[in-house]
């Protein structure tokens, strides 16, 4: 009985710390670099715990590259305004955000700019036109 209390003492003390690992920004991602790429969808997963964009960048030598791009939670991203159906498959669009340290074509989501020039931000206060 003691072991299993130990057991369970041991996760609920290490569960923070794994939690905080896996969400930590900066771990993942350059906080004062910016990307920007332009690229037609491919799929959009608002699911937990972020989201993930994945689009087709042409680049500059004419091929076709597949990037990723991650997202606040749904619960988050409902609050500014995003739906699961907020980006899909055949969008022509262009994403800012964090590049990632160490995948080439992977960043974090700052904003998706759509081709008539609609926005949607990932943080509140967001214009892109008054940066």
């Amino acid at each position: 009985m003691k072991k299993i209390l130990r057991g369970i003492a041991a996760a609920f003390l290490l569960a923070p710390l794994v939690a905080q690992a896996h969400h930590s920004f900066a771990v993942h991602f350059v906080a004062d670099g910016e990307v920007t790429v332009s690229g037609v969808v491919s799929s959009f997963r608002f699911a937990n715990p972020h989201g993930v964009l994945e689009f087709t960048v042409i680049n500059e030598d004419g091929e076709a590259v597949a990037w990723r791009a991650e997202t606040n939670s749904p619960s988050l991203l409902r609050r500014r305004g995003w739906t699961k159906t907020s980006l899909e498959a055949g969008d022509e669009i262009t994403v800012t955000g964090w590049p990632a340290r160490v995948e080439e074509h992977y960043m974090r989501i700052r904003s998706v700019t759509f081709a008539d020039g609609t926005v949607l931000a990932t943080q509140p206060g967001i214009n892109l036109s008054q940066d």
